[in-house]
């Protein structure tokens, strides 16, 4: 077993620490309203259900068109669509090593644009969708042309997905969609969305679920509003589906097998979001000490306190447990099918949800009043990592995972 960094990826890593400081740092410093302690309000059309600002969003992509431009932006993609084929375990160390640098238009975390993308509905695209799909839709939803939304949960099932009541019937060579999606993401400007509806089977059955590709402009489609959350500005809106009508075409995947594609989605994020946890968390924990060391309280160094000292090396020796676990997990999704790693990809992603939100609030703790500020980052941090608990399957649904996995209930590796 080798733990070193491969040579590649630290040599990567200092090309894109470049590229952010000759291209992406002075574009934010032009543009500090959104990054400093107005960030939230300059972001924010308070007075048009606090949907995201276009010019805020113009700058996220400027942003991506210099990544792009300059060969990081498909890093992770195949090479047949530009990409460099980029590994799990070397998005996991990038995803870790830019969050680590702390906020910044490299990677922001309110709407999860970064220089490196993630794209997770690329990847369930390029396994699932048709030769057709694929032309129509892949580099489009690269380059911003088309925006294609996630319409998974609603307003009486989270967690417990297959038991929507969205549904679609068949209407001659068509279908009808009928049902609400709550927390649809990305519907402020989406061109696409992804509508999961049970075409077949029992309420609870896994199999009978199919998804969608629904264009938003289709009669019947309409967004009832966005509800304001933790972070803003907010782009998950309340959706009404009444006779959408579309075509057998739009069908992703096979009929009936939409939650393959839904799992596809939660891993790619899974892990992702995790690796981001764990480089955020170590932020707020380097932050903390440097604070701690230069802050005099009493006549000497805040540090020398061990009511300081051993929290934090606490959260330290955990960051180093959780950023092993979401590496070697990343290691083995290149190895085998998701599916026969979701435990582990389960443990990763809660621990380091968990994680960061407790080092982001005891770097608050540390920095006293000055760390409930806006003007410190860590109550930002903290507001949106926060959600990670909740989202792609709240941490009690994945410890369930686990422990399904654990005692032999699912799964091959109990």
């Amino acid at each position: 077993m080798d733990f070193r960094v491969p040579d590649e990826i630290r040599a990567y890593l200092a090309e894109l620490d470049d590229f952010i400081e000759r291209e992406i740092a002075p574009l934010e410093r032009e543009h500090n309203q959104y990054f400093d302690h107005r960030r939230e309000w300059a972001r924010t059309l308070w007075e048009e259900d606090g949907r995201p600002n276009p010019e805020w969003e113009a700058l996220l992509a400027e942003m991506r068109r210099r990544a792009d431009a300059a060969g990081h932006l498909r890093f992770a993609l195949p090479k047949e669509l530009g990409g460099r084929g980029g590994s799990n375990l070397a998005m996991a160390m990038i995803r870790e090593h830019l969050a680590a640098r702390g906020l910044g238009l490299h990677n922001d975390l309110q709407n999860e644009s970064s220089v490196v993308g993630n794209f997770p509905t690329v990847h369930m695209l390029q396994a699932y969708g048709t030769a057709e799909q694929k032309a129509a839709f892949v580099e489009g939803m690269i380059t911003g042309g088309v925006r294609m939304a996630f319409g998974l949960t609603e307003p009486d099932h989270g967690s417990d997905a297959t038991w929507l009541e969205t549904t679609a019937v068949r209407d001659g060579d068509a279908w009808l969609l009928n049902g609400q999606k709550r927390f649809n993401t990305g519907l402020h400007h989406a061109t696409h969305d992804m509508i999961f509806a049970r075409t077949s089977g029992d309420p609870g059955s896994p199999r009978g679920i199919t998804c969608f590709i629904v264009p938003t402009d289709t009669p019947g489609f309409r967004v009832d509003f966005m509800w304001w959350t933790f972070n803003m500005p907010s782009d998950h809106a309340e959706v009404t589906l009444e006779d959408v009508r579309v075509p057998n075409s739009a069908i992703l995947h096979q009929e009936g097998e939409g939650l393959v594609c839904a799992q596809h989605f939660v891993h790619e994020n899974r892990i992702r979001q995790a690796a981001s946890g764990v480089g955020a968390a170590q932020y707020c924990i380097d932050e903390a000490v440097a604070y701690a060391r230069e802050r005099k309280t009493w006549g000497k160094p805040l540090a020398l306190n061990q009511a300081i000292q051993f929290p934090l090396a606490e959260l330290h020796t955990e960051c180093e447990m959780v950023r092993n676990l979401v590496y070697k997990t990343a290691w083995h999704l290149d190895q085998e099918h998701h599916m026969q790693v979701s435990d582990q990809v389960s443990m990763a992603n809660y621990r380091a949800n968990r994680l960061v939100c407790e080092a982001a609030d005891r770097a608050m703790q540390v920095h006293g009043g000055l760390g409930y500020t806006r003007h410190k980052p860590f109550e930002h941090i903290y507001r949106h990592h926060r959600r990670y608990r909740i989202t792609e399957g709240s941490e009690e649904i994945q410890i369930r995972k686990v422990a399904g996995h654990l005692f032999g209930f699912v799964g091959g590796r109990g």
